[in-house]
C-alpha cells in the first residue's frame, strides 16, 4: 500500500516527502510498522503515514500527520493543524478503515511528529527585512506527539 514517490511533483512537495520519511524511521525505530504512506482518498484527503503500534495487550492503527514549520509569532507546526485539518485527516481514516476492512477491529489514534525550525541569533531579521532564513536556521529534534487529537463519536 505504500504510494509512488513519482507521485511527488513540486519541489515542496518532494521536501514534505523527505520529512514524511524520516517521521516514517524515526517510528520504525521505536517499534511501529508502516502500513501506508501519503494514503489518499479522492476529494477527501490525505494522511501522511499510516502505521502499526504493537502492544502486549492489543494493537493500535496510528494515522500520522508529518508538519515542518518555521517557528514564527504564528506557532509552531502541531500548532499549524487546526481543527479542519484534524476534520479532514479523521473523515480520511475512516475511508481507509472502510477500504481496509483487515484493520477496523483495532483501536485507533492520531499522532503527530513535528519539526520546527529555527532561526539561528546570527540569521534571525526582523519581519520588515522580508529575507528568507535559511542558511543557519535550527530544525529540531522531532517531536511525537501521541493522541495528539481525537475522533469524537469514532
Amino acid at each position: 500500500m505504500p504510494s509512488n514517490p513519482a507521485l511527488l511533483k513540486s519541489p515542496k512537495q518532494r521536501h514534505g516527502g523527505n520529512y514524511e520519511q524520516l517521521a516514517a524511521d524515526l517510528l520504525q525505530q521505536k517499534g511501529l510498522s508502516l502500513i501506508a504512506k501519503n494514503w489518499q482518498q479522492s476529494k477527501v484527503g490525505e494522511i501522511d503515514l499510516i502505521m502499526l503500534h504493537p502492544g502486549q495487550a492489543w494493537d493500535t492503527l496510528v494515522f500520522v500527520e508529518v508538519r515542518k514549520r518555521k517557528v514564527s509569532n504564528y506557532g509552531d507546526a502541531l500548532m499549524s493543524i487546526t481543527a479542519a485539518k484534524q476534520r479532514k485527516i479523521i473523515k480520511t481514516a475512516r475511508f481507509f478503515l472502510t477500504r481496509n476492512p483487515s484493520y477496523a477491529h483495532l483501536d485507533c489514534r492520531f499522532d503527530v511528529i513535528a519539526f520546527n525550525e529555527f532561526a539561528t541569533e546570527e540569521n534571525y531579521k526582523p519581519k520588515t527585512f522580508k529575507a528568507p532564513i535559511k542558511a543557519d536556521a535550527i530544525l529540531s529534534e522531532p517531536e511525537w506527539i501521541q493522541g495528539a487529537f481525537i475522533a469524537k463519536a469514532w
